[in-house]
């Protein structure tokens, strides 16, 4: 299902970019533009991102560095 229909960015991808660490709409609109034209999709963005786990949003809650190495013990979203 297309979540950007400006950019033709699907769900799909947007779980991608999130597995690989993209924690905000901010940071999927710089992997894949999603979300710079129109903004319409960016809520969707938004309820895809609140559905995961996102480890360096767990650092950062610890308060430890965000971009440092993800942890390969985090549990991750299925």
């Amino acid at each position: 299902m297309y979540v950007c229909s400006c950019f033709g960015i699907t769900e799909d991808q947007v779980k991608r970019h999130a597995d690989q660490g993209a924690c905000t709409p901010r940071q999927i609109a710089s992997a894949c533009k999603a979300g710079t034209d129109c903004g319409s999709c960016v809520r969707r963005i938004q309820a895809i991102l609140g559905r995961g786990a996102c480890p360096r949003r767990e650092l950062a809650d610890q308060g430890r560095p965000a971009l440092a190495e993800i942890p390969t013990d985090v549990p991750r979203a299925a």
